[in-house]
């Protein structure tokens, strides 16, 4: 009856878990719900747009749209910020470009300014950065369609604009630099049928750089230039001469407006943002990388069915004492297989955070995919994982105290303080490290010293409370039994062979869950790191999945092994054995980084390692964890479920 029990047990998680991938296979498209409520707009109604933060691929860091000098209105607001965005180094403003809906304009004049040694300087270092412009129009972000050669009438939008570029006239060898001085603006909309009433579903921009011209005295914005004029209907083309940039130079800003009606709906309208370049490529590796584990878990799970259903039936049948000497396997070592490990108070710390992580991600990636952390709602997507990661610290807690009670431990708070600082004090220290640099070089992307007190205040005002409020619960609860009882000396654990020493199973385990989803993780580095939209959440959610049945996979049939060979030190290993597979992360990070990237700066390379490394240590305490309980719920199952005298 145990062994039925055994087989039906694992039978069902396999198959439930391999159904439930091709179910979310089948269906990997999330909907979109809006973050925002949409607003019509009559014609001639006025619409504002906002200006956000310059950012560039070569720096990563972000800095303020009035760090230069551009043109300001005639008072500067600041728009309402999420905690997300300032982490972002998102920094929204209001701007001098005002459009009237639905009605053209052509080279409108925003303002002159006279460039110094120091202004000039600063255009010159953010051209050679690469450093783009971004703006806001009704919460859609600014956007340069740019036509792919591989498809005909195709486009791929990029966000923003290049504050310049850098060339040379003709017959001159200098390179010199030029700004983008002219913005031609095209503000696509979809009306309704039956009222005037329209509303904004696109807002691109072509950049031009154009030496302007003018006859007379400068009237500000009532100037009659000669490179472009509306009364002749004289528009600016890539043929002008181009703005230089120098010291004493005047630098003319001006901006033309076109209204195009669209047939895109405004729910669909953020559709082309999110295409994805090369989203054949992302199809197809994603349906490969899935198959692949489907078939491992298949295979898997045939093993491991089969040869515990002989192994239990074996010991089972035994009738003697003598008999049940003679044999070797893992049914030898359960007077051990229990035993605490050393270093257990660490364990659990580490265990009661992948718990706080595993929820966190479930519920993140749930709303997700339901379409309410949409990229409409900036900053959203990380405020609720910091939200949620505070919240998860009651789980943390109960997780961490029920198993240090199951180790006979009895100093409950001390664990629940080690639970509640030891990984967040961590990854403050780096993060605040981290902002120091930001801050050091004046990007907009350092956390303000406000935004680090709401943060610190998350911590000590509601995740440690919540996380001792877990330990008391999972304290007070009866203590986990064991299904054997331990043996009062260790038992001597016979020489292992070579395949099954500690760091080469690990350092093997762990390339499996890696493998699973190093393909999305191209894509999830390409969007940070490259400032790209990334919002297939489905297929995110299946490769979560995928990790998650391929730790639990690997960490049990290497469990298994381990203690056929004698060794019940099975603890750390598990854990270990799933986990090492943040150090693939970790090296698969340095390899896109000088293979993908181009950044040069010492700060910037800091700022990627330094991440990626707080990355690498969630993603290690994640997938251990995973490991761990697979590991945990294998082993009291095979234990339980065999006669022991």
């Amino acid at each position: 009856m145990a062994r039925s029990s055994l087989a039906l047990k694992l039978g069902v998680f396999f198959i439930s878990s391999s159904l439930l991938l091709l179910l979310l296979a089948y269906q990997p498209h999330s909907f979109y719900l809006p973050g925002v409520a949409p607003e019509d707009f009559t014609i001639g109604s006025e619409l504002k747009v906002k200006v956000n933060k310059l950012t560039s691929t070569k720096t990563q860091l972000p800095y303020s749209y009035y760090s230069l000098p551009y043109c300001p209105p005639e008072r500067i607001v600041d728009s309402a910020e999420n905690l997300g965005e300032v982490l972002r180094g998102d920094r929204i403003e209001n701007s001098p470009y005002v459009f009237q809906m639905r009605e053209p304009q052509q080279c409108r004049i925003l303002c002159r300014i006279t460039l110094n040694a120091k202004t000039a300087k600063e255009f010159k270092e953010k051209i050679d950065d690469d450093y783009r412009v971004n703006m806001i129009l009704d919460n859609l972000p600014l956007v340069v369609p740019i036509p792919r050669s591989d498809q005909e009438n195709a486009v791929v939008y990029q966000h923003g604009f290049h504050v310049g570029l850098k060339g040379q006239y003709a017959g001159s060898k200098d390179l010199k630099h030029f700004i983008h001085n002219h913005l031609t603006f095209t503000v696509k909309y979809h009306k309704d049928s039956q009222s005037d009433l329209a509303r904004i579903v696109g807002f691109e921009v072509k950049p031009f750089s154009v030496k302007h011209m003018y006859d007379g005295e400068w009237k500000n914005e009532n100037t009659r230039l000669t490179t472009c004029d509306p009364h002749a209907r004289r528009a600016v083309t890539s043929s002008e001469s181009p703005q230089v940039i120098e010291d004493k130079k005047d630098v003319i800003f001006t901006y033309d407006v076109a209204f195009e009606e669209s047939d895109v709906k405004w729910a669909s309208r953020w559709d082309t943002y999110l295409l994805m370049a090369d989203d054949q490529i992302h199809w197809f590796s994603i349906v490969n990388s899935l198959m692949i584990v489907l078939f491992l878990s298949g295979m898997v799970a045939m093993i491991m069915l089969r040869t515990l259903y002989r192994d239990i039936s074996k010991y089972n049948q035994l009738e003697t004492q003598e008999e049940a000497q003679e044999e070797t396997g893992w049914k030898l070592v359960h007077g051990d297989v229990f035993r605490p490990p050393t270093n257990s108070d660490l364990l659990c710390v580490y265990v009661g955070t992948g718990v706080q992580f595993f929820g966190m991600i479930v519920v993140t990636m749930v709303f997700a995919a339901l379409g309410f952390l949409s990229p409409s709602n900036r900053g959203g997507l990380m405020t609720a994982m910091l939200l949620l990661w505070v919240f998860m610290g009651l789980f943390a807690g109960y997780a961490s105290a029920r198993l240090y009670k199951m180790f006979k431990g009895t100093e409950w708070k001390k664990i629940t303080l080690k639970t509640a600082f030891m990984f967040p004090a961590t990854v403050f220290a780096i993060f605040f490290v981290l902002n120091a640099l930001i801050w050091g070089e004046k990007s907009s992307g350092a956390v303000p010293f406000g935004t680090m007190f709401a943060l610190v205040f998350l911590w000590f005002g509601i995740s440690v409370p919540l996380v001792l409020a877990g330990s008391y619960i999972g304290f007070k609860k009866p203590a986990i039994e064991d299904p054997v009882k331990t043996n009062k000396i260790p038992r001597q654990i016979p020489e292992q062979a070579w395949y099954m020493n500690p760091v080469f199973s690990i350092l093997i385990g762990g390339i499996l869950p890696f493998g699973a989803v190093f393909i999305e993780l191209f894509f999830i580095l390409t969007s940070i790191w490259l400032h790209q939209f990334y919002y297939i959440f489905g297929f995110l959610f299946i490769v979560f999945i995928i990790l998650v049945v391929t730790c639990a996979e690997i960490t049990i049939v290497l469990c298994y092994f381990q203690l056929c060979s004698e060794n019940y030190l099975w603890w750390w290993r598990s854990y270990l054995t799933s986990g090492s597979s943040a150090l693939y992360l970790f090296l698969y990070a340095a390899f896109y980084f000088f293979t993908k990237l181009d950044i040069t700066k010492p700060v910037s390379g800091i700022l990627y390692f330094g991440y990626m490394l707080i990355a690498s240590y969630a993603f290690f305490v994640l997938t251990g964890t995973i490991g761990f309980y697979a590991c945990f719920w294998f082993t009291r199952l095979i234990y339980s479920s065999v006669k022991i005298d």
